[in-house]
């Protein structure tokens, strides 16, 4: 059995911003059919910030941590800021993941990505969008 960082457990037992957002600007979904972990984030963007994040994971405790952690990272953070979150630096958060989990990391990230790409084709179609 993998060996977790206290802040995996806490994260996994103690789940942040778990739910869906019903009017979301952006949706992300990213799986591993191999591991049948299932992730889907949710955002709410405000003034080009994340105004709010939410996440649904079907998965292992560590694709439920990595969820939660991303969801914290990247709340209240701008989308450019958002897009820099990758894989490591969710790993480094989280004070870890052992290596046959941190593939959970990479669809944490992946799922949070496509969310904010989905918003900004909606979005940003022909450059910026003032009267917004």
């Amino acid at each position: 059995m993998p060996v977790y960082s206290d802040k995996v457990m806490e994260h996994f037992t103690n789940p942040r911003n778990v739910g869906e957002i019903e009017d979301a600007d952006g949706i992300g979904e990213e799986g591993n059919p191999v591991c049948g972990d299932m992730m889907t984030f949710y955002i709410k963007v405000k003034d080009d910030r994340l105004e709010d994040v939410k996440f649904k994971t079907f998965g292992c405790g560590a694709a439920i941590a990595v969820s939660s952690m991303v969801s914290e990272m990247a709340k209240g953070k701008t989308l450019e800021e958002a897009l820099k979150i990758t894989p490591q630096l969710v790993a480094d958060q989280l004070e870890g993941l052992p290596k046959n989990k941190f593939h959970c990391s990479n669809l944490g990230a992946q799922a949070l990505h496509k969310a904010i790409q989905d918003y900004l084709s909606k979005h940003k179609k022909g450059g910026n969008d003032h009267g917004k």
